[in-house]
């Protein structure tokens, strides 16, 4: 997985648009972040997870997943090693990420069903 895979996966989701924050590019549905790239180094990305996803994807992909340092990581927010990324496994966290971002309405506009279709509030 290459920084322009992760790149096209992100803004391949419902009204995802590319953004910069703190010198580095993040992804974002309706304003709000869901994903970035690059930081702290090239070749990682972040993904936006529930504390609950994360520990999932990490249990899964040890080596391809890892929670962010501090509070940020704490809460969710997860890292992705690019070099040993498989495609579907970021694509997975990806739509987590923007499923957790999105508002409702989108989410079930584009997911299906009621808006709790995949998006969960905390």
């Amino acid at each position: 997985m290459t920084e322009t895979d992760f790149r096209r996966l992100a803004l391949g989701f419902p009204e995802a648009t590319e953004s910069a924050h703190m010198d580095h590019p993040d992804f974002r549905v309706r304003g709000k972040i869901f994903a970035t790239l690059g930081y702290p180094e090239m070749g990682v990305g972040m993904v936006k997870l529930f504390p609950d996803q994360q520990k999932d994807f990490v249990r899964a992909e040890p080596k391809v997943f890892a929670p962010v340092n501090g509070a940020w990581g704490r809460r969710g927010a997860t890292y992705v090693r690019l070099k040993v990324a498989k495609k579907a496994s970021v694509m997975r966290a990806l739509a987590a990420a923007w499923r957790n971002t999105a508002p409702p309405k989108l989410v079930a506009e584009h997911v299906g069903g009621d808006s709790s279709s995949g998006a969960r509030r905390r």
